[in-house]
């Protein structure tokens, strides 16, 4: 019943039922929280009055009277949701305390001091978080009191001090709001709980449920629970625990505990507190009867658990049991080992690790207990943590990295340029662009770390400095980038490496064993195609020639041809090109040696192998003994106003069938150098941007033609296939007669997004956060697959395709190949496999996993 009465609630209820010791209390469900806002920020009336039955039964049970200047009863209220949010809603301990309470508890627990203490902590928590008074306004008042008495704890200060803190205390209070601090303890309860509900949609809650794409909740619970003090003595005390080691998931009883303390002290740091053995030291009954509660709650809710208890007077209390938060690699551990102990089985094991947790992984982390001065916060586009020394261009890159510097690569945004640099540099960091800009889209598939749309930035290049919030730092300053938070951080941080291990492995063949789709590489070079065969790929579903091509060694021959006049001047600046192509296919078939190879042909417009610059021109000029004139000119006749629609894909094909001609020829002497030496190649071309079937069969005749021609040269037998990439809308529509020539189709989903919403996925990330945050859409279409648009177009693709070729091997190779959400509904539609950049591999064999599960 957690949506109604949220996790605490539910728990709570849970544990009296399995007979643990739970002070009594009540719980006021999530819908009131709805209705509290409904009601202009108040308790609804009729609800008041079941608050009273509740307070009424409450008393009987505990024999005490809430107010009761002789024998009072005191409460606590604390929030909780259906979706376990820690440390984000309000909390208020101690209600019904006054001077006259105060004495009743006093001479209850023959204890003035503790009473004092607990009135303390009930004026500092209510005037924080029921009137909005500063935190610090407190902690300075008692710290000035400490200091006036030599104490260097809460803790060290007497009864007499601690009564000199009340007063103070109830003095900011006045002077903070004019008023007294309220006395009656009904009144002090009602704005308690109202605070609480309050909380739900305060800064904290509303971020925390943004980041963790929390939504469709009513609302926070409120409990409403007795009192139990671990701030009685020496025989008392207060803990937070784990019934299994949280880092690492080591099945041990992990946390701390404090004595003569309440719960916020450990929660807000107010003391150091110490490991759990110094209670199974002091009060080793407790800690035994702590351990016996380990095992009835894992066994119960069959997960590791957070625990929350209070030990009063030698007597142990549970206020809290949770799921407990957990490190990619402790999720992976404790899901794993509780298929061996029979707590779960292997689909259950599956289901308790979050795909997006091995993506983290896999990557570098930043040592959590390490210091972080955060500048600025972009998109976490590209996961990682990576330190390194500000450079403002590819070029400086590399030459920096050349020297052995570390370095970060920080840009308005990257070009295709700039691919030296970005494999040069340890992360990159963009002012602009989006989660699929090419700063993101490259990166992940080099597995660098990238932060990317960081609009706090401003950057200048030329100038070679960075502008974040009033702080400017300039080339070689140290900055640490977070790609799994986008945040941006002076200095150097500490990162720490997480091992992947035997139980990652017996993990990924639960998965394999479950999953229906497969799992491929978007894969450039021979180097990326091993590590995600290491990650478990089975092939490469998009392989981009175009990244070949900007290489030093290769892109004044690329250059040589664009500015060529003549046939022959182009043909001959091709056979330059087609031994390094040759090469590169032969690499990336060995390494992939008996899986597929999906490359794609040329697919960028010519423009982006040109220099944009008047120097950059002239030296190009100069190294090719042309003219600087001839260079401007070709600049200027292919420069486009929107080149993303324009001169690019198959229309180079059609226009340039010498460029797919050399690359066919490179791919079938690669595949026939690869097959004489024993490699199994199974190599298939894809055609990119295809919108009409003309197109393809222009190209595919011309492709065939060649590859034949090559098998014939070389007395070789060998099968290629020959497809298409669906990202015209157009394609889509026309699947079934595109179906009649192609033997495949791969969804390039990065386009097929931009162009049927008609946003530009470069500039979109100026917009798109907005469009999340107001509800506009549900989320950025470029991060998770837009199923009710975008995906009909590719379900529609898939039966009409299949209308045609019933055989027709069907993909996805755009970034949402690596996406979860979008991984359901490619299985969904029935795709044969997924292609995703090498480190997200293993986070597609989970997602995939988990959608035939479903």
């Amino acid at each position: 019943m957690r949506e109604l009465l949220g996790g605490k609630g539910a728990n709570l209820a849970e544990m009296c039922r399995l007979g643990l010791p739970v002070p009594p209390g009540f719980t006021i469900a999530t819908s009131v929280c709805e209705a509290f806002y409904k009601n202009g920020g108040r308790i609804p009336d009729d609800v008041v009055a079941q608050i009273e039955k509740g307070l009424a039964r409450l008393e009987q049970v505990m024999g005490r009277r809430f107010g009761d200047p002789e024998d009072p009863l005191l409460v606590s209220v604390r929030s909780g949701a259906a979706v376990s949010m820690p440390g984000m809603m309000d909390s208020v301990l101690n209600l019904g305390l006054n001077s006259e309470t105060a004495g009743g508890l006093a001479r209850l627990s023959g204890d003035r001091r503790f009473a004092l203490d607990a009135q303390r902590r009930l004026t500092q928590m209510f005037g924080d978080v029921v009137l909005g008074i500063e935190h610090e306004r407190f902690e300075n008042a008692l710290g000035r009191i400490k200091a006036s008495r030599g104490a260097t704890l809460d803790t060290d200060l007497d009864e007499e001090a601690l009564g000199e803190v009340v007063d103070r205390f109830r003095a900011e209070v006045r002077a903070a709001t004019g008023d007294e601090f309220p006395d009656d303890p009904r009144q002090q309860l009602r704005l308690a709980i109202e605070a609480v509900f309050a909380s739900w949609n305060g800064t904290r809650a509303k971020r925390y449920r943004e980041l963790n794409d929390i939504h469709g909740l009513l609302g926070t619970a409120v409990n409403v629970q007795a009192m139990v003090f671990g701030n009685l003595g020496a025989g008392s005390g207060t803990g937070v625990c784990f019934t299994r080691d949280p880092s690492t998931g080591e099945n041990v009883l992990y946390g701390e505990y404090l004595v003569n303390a309440q719960g916020e002290d450990v929660v807000a740091g107010i003391r150091t507190p110490e490991p759990l053995e110094r209670l199974e030291r002091d009060l080793p009954d407790c800690h035994g009867r702590l351990l016996e509660i380990k095992g009835i709650l894992e066994r119960h809710y069959r997960d590791m658990q957070d625990l929350e208890f209070t030990v009063q007077g030698g007597k142990l209390y549970m206020l809290q049991t949770r799921t407990g938060t957990r490190t990619a690699q402790a999720a992976v551990r404790i899901a794993v080992e509780m298929v061996d102990e029979g707590l779960i089985d292997e689909s259950e094991a599956l289901r308790r690790v979050e795909p997006e947790q091995l993506d983290r992984l896999l990557h570098p982390t930043f040592d959590p207990q390490a210091e972080r001065d955060v500048l600025a916060t972009g998109l976490p586009a590209s996961p990682g943590a990576v330190t390194g020394r500000m450079v403002f261009t590819a070029e400086d890159a590399e030459i920096w990295a050349g020297r052995g510097e570390k370095v970060v690569l920080v840009r308005n945004e990257t070009s295709p340029e700039d691919i030296g640099g970005m494999h040069a540099a340890e992360g990159i960091l963009t002012a602009r662009g989006g989660m699929t800009s090419h700063a993101a889209v490259v990166a992940r598939g080099m597995g660098k770390c990238c932060v990317a749309g960081c609009s706090a930035l401003y950057v200048d290049a030329h100038g070679k400095t960075m502008d974040v919030g009033g702080a400017q730092l300039g080339e070689g300053d140290w900055i640490s980038l977070d790609g799994s938070t986008g945040e941006v951080m002076r200095g150097r941080v500490a990162t720490a490496h997480a091992s992947l291990g035997d139980h990652f492995e017996r993990l990924m063949k639960m998965a394999d064993a479950k999953r229906r789709l497969g799992v491929r590489t978007n894969a450039d070079t021979p180097a990326d195609a091993a590590l995600a065969r290491s990650f478990g790929a089975e092939g490469i579903g998009l392989c981009r020639t175009e990244h070949m091509f900007f290489e030093e060694t290769r892109i004044q021959a690329v250059r040589e041809m664009i500015l060529a006049e003549t046939a022959p001047q182009r043909h001959a600046a091709l056979q330059k090109l087609l031994p390094a192509q040759r090469e590169d296919f032969r690499g990336i078939f060995e390494a992939m040696d008996g899986l597929p190879v999906t490359v794609r042909l040329l697919d960028p417009p010519l423009h982006e192998f040109l220099p944009h610059d008047d120097a950059a021109r002239e030296a190009v000029a100069a190294a090719l003994d042309v003219p600087v004139e001839r260079v401007r000119r070709r600049c200027r006749e292919l420069q486009e106003f929107n080149p993303m629609l324009g001169h690019r894909g198959c229309r180079l094909g059609v226009t340039h069938p010498e460029i797919y001609e050399m690359q066919a020829r490179a791919i079938g002497e690669a595949a026939c150098d690869a097959a004489a030496a024993g490699i199994q190649v199974v190599a298939e071309v894809m055609v990119p941007l295809v919108g009409t079937v003309t197109e393809l069969d222009f190209c595919t005749e011309r492709l065939r033609a060649v590859l034949d021609e090559v098998l014939e040269e070389r007395s070789t037998k060998l099968t290629f296939l020959i497809g298409t990439m669906i990202e015209v809308p157009r394609a889509a529509l026309v699947a079934e007669e595109l179906a009649r020539t192609a033997e495949f189709f791969s969804f390039g989903t990065n386009d097929l997004t931009q162009m049927t919403f008609g946003y530009s996925r470069d500039d979109s990330g100026s917009f798109l956060p907005e469009y999340v945050d107001r509800g506009v859409l549900p989320n950025d279409p470029f991060q998770s697959l837009d199923t009710a648009g975008v995906g009909r177009l590719v379900r529609m693709a898939c039966e009409e395709g299949r209308r045609a070729r019933p055989d027709l091997k069907l993909g996805i190779c755009g970034e949402h190949g690596g996406d979860p959400r979008s991984i359901r509904f490619c299985h969904e539609v029935g795709l044969d496999y997924v292609s995703c950049s090498p480190y997200r591999v293993p986070v597609a064999r989970l997602a995939a996993a988990r959608a035939a599960l479903e």
